[in-house]
């Protein structure tokens, strides 16, 4: 576990008794259940299980599948759950080579990461762990209340000149930028230039890029002229480093928030966030139950690594697309 996560996930320790209690829980249906996810989960905390889960892929979805290891392995000490982070398209590399069992996705898996899935036989879901939103952030001191999309290209587009906050708007203050955002292998990289600037990776090539958030957060606070955008996990996480600025899609104002976000309104920069289990993962029983418990208890990983938890109808299908892969 990086350093970065360890940071975050500190306020999840409090959740594993509530997991505990979650698991116990399910263990008990499970005697009476003949089927279903209860079922697949009644090893959770019989200290039965054992093996290794190889996790890999998105940085904004790690803290959610870091969280979960770590409250699944308080259960199952048995079971050895890694996560890395070479970012969204780097993980479905892994993953499509067979080197992983799961993959983080903060965007859904393109085509030609599909076809090559398929040439080398692995099978899988696409399943909805959390959602989020692209915040665009800038330095306290701006005084920049909101942005509207076509301002927002203006200022990343491949052929984009501004340099100076007063050339979008003459409103917003005569302030040099200072550009900072994920980079290529991150899925919010590719969300984002595709919702604001029409086309994965379309972006200008003057920005400091890095893989890590906190290097944008800090660059962002470090600036008068900062400006980024990244996971709303990383704004609640950081409130007084960074100001999130309300974005216009088309119908008004909207705050980055956990309200905007799940009931749509936070458009085009609210998103949901995915894991990939490959059907031999779930062919193992560690496996089955790692991904049963991971959503079973979503609601309070997700709340506590400051995401935006799932919807009823969206649990739903995270169930019974688990047991389709069964």
């Amino acid at each position: 576990m990086t350093t970065t996560l360890r940071g975050r996930l500190g306020p999840l320790l409090a959740v594993v008794t509530l997991a505990g209690v979650l698991a116990a829980c399910g263990g008990a249906d499970a005697g009476e259940d003949e089927g279903g996810s209860n079922t697949a989960s009644a090893g959770a905390g019989s200290g039965e299980l054992t093996g290794t889960i190889q996790i890999d892929g998105s940085s904004t979805v790690a803290p959610l599948s870091e969280a979960a290891a770590e409250l699944f392995q308080a259960e199952n000490p048995d079971v050895r759950v890694v996560v890395g982070t070479s970012g969204t398209g780097g993980g479905f590399e892994k993953f499509c080579a067979g080197e992983t069992d799961i993959s983080d996705a903060s965007r859904p898996i393109e085509e030609d990461e599909v076809a090559v899935c398929e040439e080398n036989g692995i099978s899988y879901e696409e399943i909805t762990v959390a959602n989020d939103g692209l915040a665009v952030v800038v330095n306290p001191e701006n005084p920049i209340e909101c942005i509207t999309v076509e301002q927002l290209n203006q200022i990343w587009a491949p052929d984009s000149k501004v340099k100076n906050f007063s050339e979008v708007d003459p409103s917003f203050p005569d302030q040099e930028m200072k550009l900072f955002g994920p980079g290529t292998d991150s899925g919010t990289f590719d969300y984002f230039t595709d919702a604001i600037n029409g086309e994965e990776g379309a972006i200008r090539t003057d920005y400091q890029p890095s893989e890590d958030d906190n290097f944008i957060v800090q660059g962002v606070q470090s600036d008068p002229g900062g400006m980024g955008f990244f996971g709303l996990s990383y704004v609640e996480q950081n409130p007084d480093a960074v100001k999130a600025v309300a974005v216009d899609g088309g119908d008004g104002c909207v705050m980055p928030s956990t309200e905007t976000v799940l009931d749509g309104t936070y458009q085009p920069l609210g998103r949901p966030l995915f894991i990939y289990p490959s059907t031999d993962t779930v062919a193992k029983p560690e496996g089955l139950a790692f991904l049963n418990f991971y959503i079973e208890n979503s609601d309070a990983i997700a709340e506590q690594a400051l995401y935006v938890p799932l919807s009823p109808e969206q649990k739903t299908e995270a169930v019974q697309k688990i047991e389709s892969l069964g």
